[in-house]
C-alpha cells in the first residue's frame, strides 16, 4: 500500500471503495449500472467501435491460449446448445 506522506494512494483508495460498496451493495446492483453503462455505451458508439474492441480482445484471448482452451470452450458451447434443445 504506498502512501505517500500519510495520503492514500488512489489504486488504495479504490481497491477501500470497491470493498466498502460490496459489502453494502449486493448482485442486483451492480446488473443494474452494469446494464446502464451497457446502454450508456452503446449510445455513444457505434458498431465499427464494438468491431474493434470484439477484435482486439480476440486477438488478446489467441495470443494468451492454446488450441486445447479452444477445443475446450467449443465442446462446452455444444453441450450447452444441446441441453437447450430438449
Amino acid at each position: 500500500m504506498a502512501r505517500t506522506k500519510g495520503k492514500m494512494s488512489r489504486e488504495e483508495a479504490g481497491r477501500l471503495g470497491g470493498q466498502a460498496t460490496a459489502k453494502n451493495h449486493g448482485k442486483e446492483f451492480y446488473q443494474e449500472i452494469g446494464s446502464k453503462g451497457g446502454l450508456a455505451t452503446s449510445k455513444s458508439h457505434d458498431r465499427e467501435f464494438y468491431q474493434e474492441i470484439g477484435q482486439k480482445g480476440g486477438s488478446a484471448t489467441a495470443e494468451s491460449h492454446n488450441k486445447e482452451f479452444y477445443r475446450e470452450i467449443g465442446r462446452k458451447g455444444g453441450q450447452s446448445r444441446g441441453n437447450n434443445n430438449e
